[in-house]
């Protein structure tokens, strides 16, 4: 029986430029969708997942983060005088069901340079998880992907079909179908014109990778702006043992995107029976 994914790895060293000037005080994984903020989603599914130890790669100016998930005493004594107690079980829910580790990582040169920070707490297979990618699913998908995991083996990294034209936009696999869910993976090509794409099958933001993946992140050559890429390590590791692509089951969302974030923050508003309500009277009324 393969051993169980207990930690999950959160890249969240990044500067944000798309959503500057909010993202010149704010860390990107602290702007919010509806109440909560980015990265809470993806710690969320990480812990329905059944992992416990969430590895958090910080950079400068990222102190929010850390504090998200700390306790806050002068606001739970607040709640408490206001006999709000409902509100500090549900604040601390993240916190108190999981590890935080933080590690800094100084200069940002790149995924897979963020990964290989985490190399001193990991020995053995791990997810990671970017946060940019909100996916509202109903069983989580690094739970669906965990479970492909303990039944193939190997590496497996999340999939799903783009239009053509778009593949210049992610990391395209070559890759040999198994059951239509499921791929194996010969290699990935980042970001290739439509007419140099293996497939139509993109990466998105969650991994769950073998520890040998430092192995093959310490032999790369840094690419463009000096950035270590995962997906050249992915591609080395996959000449040595399987790594697999799985084609979940859910809704992505880019909330790295402004129209992905607008998307997902009406999506996720819809899905809420008040907030419905305001938004059809809205639209209604004004437009």
């Amino acid at each position: 029986m393969r051993k169980k994914i207990t930690k999950a790895v959160f890249p969240v060293g990044g500067f944000g430029t798309r959503f500057l000037p909010a993202t010149k005080s704010v860390p990107k994984e602290m702007l919010t969708l509806i109440d909560k903020p980015l990265i809470h989603y993806g710690v969320e599914e990480a812990i329905k997942s059944g992992m416990d130890k969430m590895i958090l790669i910080t950079g400068r100016g990222k102190g929010a983060v850390s504090d998200y998930f700390d306790h806050s005493y002068e606001l739970e004594s607040l709640l408490r005088f206001k006999h709000k107690e409902e509100l500090i079980a549900d604040s601390n829910r993240l916190s108190d069901n999981a590890t935080f580790i933080y590690i800094r990582q100084r200069n940002p040169l790149g995924l897979g340079h963020a990964i290989m920070r985490a190399e001193p707490v990991i020995d053995e297979p791990f997810a990671v998880v970017l946060t940019d990618d909100v996916i509202d699913s109903e069983i989580p998908v690094l739970k669906q992907m965990a479970d492909v995991y303990e039944n193939y083996g190997g590496s497996v990294v999340a999939i799903m079909e783009v239009d053509k034209s778009q593949t210049s936009k992610y990391g395209v696999v070559e890759a040999e179908s198994q059951d239509g869910k499921i791929y194996k993976i010969n290699r990935l090509v980042e970001k290739p014109e439509p007419e140099k794409a293996p497939s139509n099958l993109a990466v998105v933001g969650r991994y769950i990778l073998s520890d040998a993946i430092f192995k093959y992140l310490k032999q790369i050559r840094p690419g463009a702006g000096g950035e270590i890429q995962l997906t050249d390590a992915i591609n080395l590791l996959a000449q040595d043992e399987p790594v697999y692509g799985l084609k979940f089951s859910g809704k992505r969302y880019d909330c790295g995107s402004k129209a992905g974030m607008l998307e997902a923050t009406i999506a996720f508003a819809m899905k809420d029976d008040v907030l419905k309500r305001s938004i059809k009277k809205m639209c209604k009324n004004r437009f």
